[in-house]
């Protein structure tokens, strides 16, 4: 049953083989064409090399018995000059293949880093909430991204080294044909070792990807700008430190330990193999001295067989290291293979260009993947189109849960989401985001020129001169930026050489600004001036007013400040509406809403009839 599983794993694995082809022939299929060649050549040189070396010795030999030696040895030096020129075009080739197996692996990894960018940004969000999906990007990322190029070169050594085995095998014959079998059997150890320890590897590799992992967060912990400032005031360097290193030497430790039997086993193997061989060269140096072979047949049998044997240890070695870059293939595959569950509908309907009658979340029950919590309860609200609806309410009520339901980042569980009556499950989903420009919680920071940052909100925009400035000027952005060392085009982060540093609201103001440039009929903005000062709320929300003019907005947000500003709020608790109306209304109504009202405007030291 053991060795029926073991087939089966291998058989399993050989499945991965034509489909690496076709990706590295896609890939760089000029380059692999060249290196196929090249290796054909190579793998006949050496046999070449080894056979006119028996003639050079048999004409030595012939030579130095003859009356007058050098009459007779001149014919050699045609020999000696026909050695060093395969000598010479095999290092040739060999430079050459060096060369072009580079330009082949960057090739190659290029187009596996787009394939696995491009499934990166088509998974659904619920991914990026898994450990499963990250241990399986970090085994992608850290062997999987490679192991075709170790699979193609392992295939390129079997066929050279198969070649040159071959030549050495057909030489070997007319001595013996038992000679070629001995080759195989003194080899047959050190293969058994290899495949045993390269499974082994991996299945410890596989296992330790949570410990790997947990070494580049506390890295990360210790070196990202994020954390610096958290760590040297609670004095934690030292902590994370020793948790980092305490993995380190772990997985040092358990790698040396399993290195440490490898070459004891291989040493093993390689007295066994010796002894064969010492064998072979015996019975052959017998032979000469019997009078049934020439030297120029003991130089032969022993270039050819010390090269056989290696060849064949080589030979056995790429077929082990083919099995073991299989199992290192299966990562990237599982990878590649992920499906999303949001997709586009097989009949898409059209988007309208306009919202005309509004958005509307019709009883729709919602669960984050991998939680049975709740996070919107037979939930139903419309939001009238023109108008601007605030959404209030706290920490963990489903708040920024209606953004990502309306972006569909998640699918709702039951119920559905509507725009203009239209389903959103019924819309293409480029065509649905596009009618939307979102500003989330924890907007992005990106490196990049200041324009480059607000422009990518809509990068069709470039083409409207002015749309940057005047998505920055609403924003309150534009005099952030214009004080600017070389204004729009100031590199904005401290990542790069002469990057400027923002603070919190000011780079709030630049995703505001980004959020803005993309002319969409739906603004939808979660805590939008969560790091703004209380004096910069009252204008922002004037020129968020007059941006929003003939558009739909929601804006969700703790602060009463903005809500009290919209023209609908509504008040969200346990994952449903509980209170509707302005602001007078829900005052009036000394309901949640009051109350916290009243709460928020005595922290802030501010009459409550400031309504």
């Amino acid at each position: 049953m053991r060795l029926k599983t073991k087939w089966e794993n291998a058989v399993s694995q050989m499945a991965y083989w034509p489909r690496t082809i076709r990706l590295i022939w896609a890939a760089a299929p000029r380059w692999t064409s060249v290196w196929a060649i090249l290796l054909v050549l190579q793998g006949i040189l050496p046999a070449l090399a080894v056979y006119i070396a028996k003639l050079l010795v048999d004409g030595l030999v012939s030579a130095r018995s003859a009356a007058n030696p050098w009459s007779s040895a001149q014919h050699l030096l045609f020999l000696v000059g026909a050695m060093a020129s395969v000598l010479l075009l095999s290092d040739i080739l060999q430079s050459a293949i060096e060369w072009v197996r580079v330009a082949q692996a960057e090739n190659i990894q290029e187009h596996i880093r787009a394939f696995v960018h491009e499934k990166a940004g088509t998974l659904d969000l619920a991914f990026y909430e898994t450990p499963e999906y990250f241990d399986l990007l970090e085994q992608t990322r850290t062997e999987a991204g490679s192991r075709p190029i170790a699979l193609l070169e392992s295939f390129g050594t079997l066929i050279q080294n198969g070649l040159t085995l071959c030549a050495m095998a057909a030489m070997l014959i007319a001595y013996g044909p038992w000679l070629p079998l001995v080759l195989l059997v003194s080899t047959i150890p050190a293969f058994y070792v290899v495949l045993r320890f390269e499974r082994s590897h991996y299945r410890w590799w596989q296992a330790m990807t949570p410990e790997r992992r947990w070494t580049q967060y506390f890295d990360t912990v210790l070196t990202h700008s994020d954390s610096a400032a958290e760590v040297r005031v609670f004095d934690l360097n030292s902590h994370f430190v020793n948790r980092y290193q305490s993995l380190r030497r772990r997985l040092i430790s358990e790698r040396l330990k399993r290195l440490r039997k490898l070459i004891l086993k291989k040493s093993g193997a390689s007295l066994a193999a010796l002894a064969l061989s010492g064998a072979a060269m015996a019975t052959m140096a017998w032979r000469v001295m019997q009078g049934h072979a020439t030297l120029g047949d003991l130089a032969l049998f022993y270039g050819a067989f010390s090269r056989g044997q290696n060849l064949m240890q080589s030979l056995l070695n790429s077929v082990g290291q083919i099995f073991s870059n299989s199992l290192y293939l299966k990562n990237l595959y599982r990878f590649l293979d992920l499906k999303p569950s949001i997709v586009d509908p097989e009949k898409p309907k059209t988007a309208p260009l306009l919202l005309r009658d509004g958005i509307s979340f019709e009883h729709v029950n919602f669960a984050y993947p991998g939680t049975s919590r709740m996070a919107l309860k037979d939930f139903s609200l419309f939001i009238p189109a023109g108008k601007i609806v605030a959404i209030v309410g706290a920490n963990g009520a489903g708040k920024s849960t209606l953004l990502k339901l309306l972006c569909r980042l998640y699918e709702v569980r039951t119920g559905r989401i509507a725009l203009d009556g239209i389903d959103i499950r019924n819309l293409r989903i480029a065509d649905l985001r596009r009618m939307l420009t979102v500003l989330f919680q924890f907007p992005v920071q990106y490196h990049a020129a200041a324009r480059e940052n607000i422009a990518i909100g809509d990068l069709t925009s470039q083409s409207r001169e002015g749309a940057v400035e005047d998505a920055a000027r609403l924003a309150g952005a534009d005099q952030i930026i214009s004080a600017l060392p070389n204004g729009y085009d100031s590199i904005l982060g401290k990542w790069f050489v002469k990057g400027e540093e923002l603070s919190g609201g000011e780079w709030q103001r630049v995703a505001l600004a980004r959020a803005y440039v993309r002319n969409s009929p739906i603004i939808v903005l979660d805590e939008p001036t969560s790091f703004m000062d209380s004096w910069s709320e009252a204008d922002w929300f004037d020129c968020f007013r007059r941006l929003a003019a003939e558009r739909t907005g929601l804006v969700i947000t703790h602060r009463f400040t903005i809500a009290m500003r919209a023209d609908i709020i509504h008040v969200m608790d346990d994952g449903r509406i509980v209170e509707s109306g302005t602001h007078h209304d829900l005052v009036a109504q000394d309901g949640l809403y009051a109350q916290s009202w009243l709460s928020q405007m005595q922290a802030a030291g501010t009459p409550a009839t400031c309504v």
